[in-house]
C-alpha cells in the first residue's frame, strides 16, 4: 500500500476528490456552524399569489450532512439573512452562542453576501481590529467578523476556525474578491485559521450550476449536499496538508497539552 500517494496526490488541489465516506473532518467532535441562509438550510417557496416564504431547515444544512456522515455534532449558529454585525449586536447573544456550553472544537464562518453585497457595509482591514479588546474594533464588515472569531476564542483558546469565502456568482465581483482578501488577511492575523476558498477553487454559480442545484434564490435539497461535500473535502484537504497542525485536536476544551 502507497498510503504516501493515497493521502497526498500529486499536484493535487483542495476539491479535486470528495472523500468517500468518513474523513479527516471527523477528526472533530464538535463544529460550529456561523453563516445565513446558505448555513441554514434554507429553502424558499412561493405562494399562489406569488410570495416569496424563506424557512431555515437545519436538518438539510451542509453543517449537519457533515456531521453526520462524519458521526460530530453539529451546532447550527446561523440564520436566513444573517450579517457578522448582526450576529455580534443582538443574535450571538441572544442565543446564548458564546455560553462555554456551547464551546465547540471548531468553527466554520461563513458570512458576508447580506453585509457587503446587500446592505453595502465597508469591507474594511485588519486594521480595524483590536486584539486586546474586540469591543474597539471598527464598525465595519472586518471588524464584527473579526470579533466573532474573537469572542470565541475566549471560550475555546485552542479551536480551529475555517472561514469561507464566497463563491464566483458573475455579480459585484470587485466585492467579492475584497471579501476574499479580507478572509486571508484575517488567517494570517489570527493563529489557527483557514480559508476556504471556494472563489478560486470551486464552481461558478451561474445559470447551468443553479438549474441543478438551485431552488428560486437559494439550493435546493441536492444543492446542500454538493456544498457539504465541498466543504468536507475542503477541511479534509487543510488536515492533510497540514498534519502537525491538528494532531492535538483531542485536547481542545481539555487543559492537556
Amino acid at each position: 500500500m502507497d498510503w504516501e500517494k493515497l493521502f497526498f496526490m500529486e499536484n493535487e488541489q483542495p476539491l479535486d476528490r470528495f472523500p468517500e465516506g468518513i474523513s479527516n473532518t471527523a477528526i472533530f467532535r464538535t463544529m460550529a456552524f456561523i453563516g445565513d441562509s446558505l448555513s441554514s438550510g434554507e429553502f424558499e417557496s412561493r405562494g399562489e399569489d406569488h410570495s416569496k416564504g424563506y424557512h431555515d431547515y437545519f436538518e438539510y444544512s451542509w453543517g449537519q450532512y457533515i456531521a453526520r456522515k462524519n458521526g460530530l455534532t453539529a451546532y447550527n449558529f446561523s440564520r436566513g439573512g444573517m450579517t457578522a454585525q448582526e450576529y455580534m449586536k443582538s443574535y450571538a447573544d441572544a442565543n446564548r452562542f458564546f455560553q462555554p456550553e456551547k464551546a465547540a472544537q471548531a468553527y466554520v464562518i461563513a458570512l458576508g453576501v447580506n453585509d457587503i453585497i446587500y446592505a453595502g457595509q465597508e469591507v474594511g482591514s485588519v486594521s480595524d481590529i483590536d486584539l486586546a479588546n474586540y469591543k474597539n474594533n471598527r464598525e465595519t464588515f472586518a471588524g464584527y467578523y473579526a470579533q466573532i472569531i474573537q469572542r470565541y476564542k475566549k471560550i475555546q483558546p485552542k479551536a480551529k476556525f475555517f472561514l469561507v469565502t464566497i463563491p464566483r456568482v458573475r455579480r459585484k465581483d470587485e466585492k467579492v474578491r475584497a471579501h476574499r482578501e479580507l478572509l486571508y488577511a484575517l488567517a494570517d492575523f489570527f493563529e489557527n485559521t483557514y480559508v476556504i476558498d471556494l472563489y478560486k477553487y470551486g464552481p461558478v454559480y451561474d445559470e447551468k450550476f443553479n438549474k441543478r442545484f438551485g431552488l428560486y434564490g437559494h439550493m435546493n435539497p441536492m444543492g446542500y449536499i454538493f456544498t457539504a461535500n465541498m466543504i468536507d473535502a475542503y477541511i479534509d484537504y487543510i488536515i492533510r496538508k497540514n498534519p502537525g497542525d491538528f494532531y492535538r485536536v483531542p485536547y481542545i476544551g481539555t487543559d492537556l497539552e
